[in-house]
Parts: C-alpha cells; sequence; structure tokens
C-alpha cells in the first residue's frame, strides 16, 4: 500500500483527521471531488470581502478545548450572530426575545411578554403536539408562529408545518431578555481572514488531490492504502443497495452591489411564504471589514437529487430507518471509516464535527 490513510474529502472532519494523523507519523492523501478545499466551510475573497460560498458558518462552542483547538489556525473576530427577520417589511429581531415580544406586542417587561404568550397556548389547549405547527404554537403561541415560523419553515422543509415533525423546533431559542444573540455559547466568532485558511494550515504538509473524484476510480483507491477514512454520503459509497437518503438542497444567487452597506446586517431571514428565498446574507458584516462595495446572497431552498450539494437530512422515520441499514454494513467494516455529516446523516455544527474528528483520530494507533 503506498499510503497509511486514505482521506476522502476536505471538509472539516476529513481534514481535522488528516492533519492529526499526520502528527503522528502516517502517510495521507487526502482527495476532494470539488477544485477546493475546505467543503462547505469554503470562503473565497472578493475584492477584500470573504464570501461564504456554502451558506453562513458561525462559529460557537461551549467547549474551550475545541475553541482552542481551531484558533490554533487562525485568529478569530467577536461576531455575535443576531439575526433580523423581514415579515411583509417589518422587522423583528431574532431570537425570539424581549425585543421581538416588544416590535409584535408592545409589552415591556419579561411578566407582561410570558402573559401574552400564556393566552395565545391556551386557546388551543395542545398537551401532545402531533407535528411542528402544534409544537411551535405550544411554545410560543400563534403570533410568532405564524409571522415568524410557518413560512420560513416551509419554504425551508418543502413541507407544510403540518407534515414536519415536532422536534425541528425544539432548537429555537426564546428569552426573556433583550438580548438579541442567537447563540447562548461562551465562544463565538469567525476566523479573521476566512475559513479557507484554516484547512490549508491543516492539510500543509499532505498530499491532496483536487477534481478528484473517489466514484470515478473506486477500485484503485480502495487499495491504494491501508485504511479509508470516508466524508462522503454513506448510501453512495454502497451504490444505494437499500434506497436512497432524502436531503433538502440549497441554491445560491450572489450579487455585488455598488454600495457599501446593503442591509446592515449579516443575515436577514426572510419568514412570509410568498417571498422564495429564506434568507440574504451580507458577507463583509460577518468580518466587519470597510470596502465602498457589498456582496449579498439570496438563498433558495430546493427539493435536492442524487448530484446535488446535500445540505440538510431529512430525519423522518422512513429515513431514519433507512440510515441504520447502511450503518449496519458500515459498522462491520475493518478498514473503513465514516465520519462527517455526510456519511453519518446527521446535521452537525462545527464544533460538533471538531470534536468528533478529534475523539476518532485519538482513538487510533
Amino acid at each position: 500500500m503506498k499510503y497509511d490513510y486514505l482521506i476522502v474529502g476536505s471538509g472539516l472532519f476529513g481534514s481535522i483527521c488528516a492533519y492529526e494523523l499526520k502528527k503522528k507519523g502516517f502517510k495521507i492523501l487526502v482527495i476532494e471531488k470539488r477544485d477546493h478545499l475546505a467543503g462547505n466551510i469554503y470562503t473565497e475573497d472578493s475584492n477584500g470581502i470573504n464570501v461564504h460560498k456554502y451558506g453562513a458558518h458561525i462559529f460557537h462552542t461551549n467547549n474551550k478545548k475545541v475553541w482552542d483547538y481551531i484558533n490554533n489556525f487562525a485568529e478569530f473576530n467577536r461576531f455575535t450572530n443576531s439575526p433580523i427577520a423581514n415579515y411583509k417589511g417589518k422587522l423583528y429581531n431574532l431570537p425570539f426575545n424581549m425585543n421581538t415580544f416588544y416590535q409584535l406586542w408592545g409589552v415591556k417587561t419579561p411578566k407582561e411578554a410570558q402573559a401574552k404568550i400564556e393566552e395565545q397556548k391556551k386557546l388551543y389547549h395542545i398537551e401532545n403536539p402531533k407535528n411542528l405547527e402544534e409544537q411551535a404554537i405550544s411554545l410560543i403561541g400563534k403570533d410568532i408562529y405564524e409571522i415568524l415560523i410557518k413560512g420560513y419553515t416551509e419554504k425551508q422543509w418543502g413541507r407544510k408545518a403540518t407534515d414536519l415533525p415536532p422536534f425541528i423546533i425544539n432548537r429555537l431559542p426564546v428569552r426573556f431578555t433583550f438580548d438579541n444573540n442567537y447563540f447562548n455559547d461562551k465562544y463565538q466568532g469567525i476566523p479573521i481572514g476566512g475559513y479557507t485558511q484554516v484547512i490549508e494550515k491543516m492539510l500543509d504538509s499532505v498530499e491532496i488531490r483536487l477534481n478528484t473524484n473517489f466514484f470515478d476510480d473506486r477500485q484503485t483507491y480502495l487499495n491504494i492504502a491501508n485504511k479509508i477514512i470516508y466524508t462522503g454520503p454513506i448510501d453512495q459509497f454502497y451504490d444505494y443497495k437499500y434506497g436512497t437518503l432524502e436531503y433538502r438542497s440549497l441554491h445560491f444567487e450572489n450579487e455585488t452591489i455598488n454600495e457599501p452597506n446593503f442591509q446592515g446586517n449579516a443575515v436577514v431571514n426572510y419568514t412570509e411564504f410568498d417571498i422564495p428565498y429564506t434568507r440574504i446574507i451580507e458577507h463583509k458584516h460577518f468580518d466587519y471589514v470597510d470596502t465602498k462595495h457589498t456582496i449579498i446572497t439570496k438563498e433558495y431552498p430546493k427539493d435536492w437529487k442524487i448530484g446535488d450539494e446535500a445540505y440538510y437530512p431529512i430525519n423522518d422515520d422512513k429515513n431514519a430507518k433507512l440510515y441504520e441499514k447502511y450503518k449496519k454494513i458500515a459498522d462491520n467494516e475493518k478498514q473503513i471509516y465514516f465520519g462527517g455529516r455526510l456519511a453519518e446523516y446527521k446535521y452537525y455544527d462545527m464544533h460538533h464535527v471538531i470534536e468528533k474528528a478529534l475523539n476518532f483520530t485519538n482513538k487510533l494507533a
């Protein structure tokens, strides 16, 4: 064998594995089907603005070990995620907090806001929510659901809220303080100079082949290394023998605007259903850069098909059962390891990926 490890994919999971295994003295080859490194955290400098090419990536964690680790590869700024929601031309603060409640109802105290939410919840008498709509109303009442959740969620998932499982809404924060910080995590920010440099530093002394698809010469790559770390879709690895796992995908439309500031915020969500995109990202606000122009990205959710970029796994019962079939085979592999969001059919935040990759490589000899 020419290599100790072949790593398929140069995203965060694969790149950390390569970096850590290289430190242990192993000979590594990373192959990447795209023409660039870094997977979906890839950022591209466009006349002084770092554009998040595959959607906004905001790093946040409570794990100091993870924070210290990622800061070895870049200095992070103090960016705080404070998105705004636009519903029929009116603006609301996110996450749901006292600013939001004041904008909706004119209430000024937590007691008044809680009373308003409880008043709306009692009208529906939902004890055991059966779908996302019932879960949302049981948590925060009808007004917030209809103005800030319903349209956005139905666009995002391509399904009616009454056809979506309740758990999807569980991670939305609700606060009775005037705090627009979306994340509660102690550490958060964005690397100064973008994310791509992080991966470039991780892979600095590792052999890399871009524009190289594992499946174009599968047999060669299966025999080129003693072990393989595969970060692509697990069902594709097994030729979809049990069926295809489902995802939602995204389409991005970028626009350069000859003015220094378009919307005044990094992320503005458009929560009404009739507007086809879910949000507009203005990239310069991630880095606080001073340019005479700005770049925005409109993010359109879309149905996924094989060949499209897979963003959000559809974690319903059907797909969960299908994934378990593939996982059962994968768990019995002796020389092939599966890791990352596509190989594990799970939506991971970046700090979760780092934890998983470090724990995984620590177990390898």
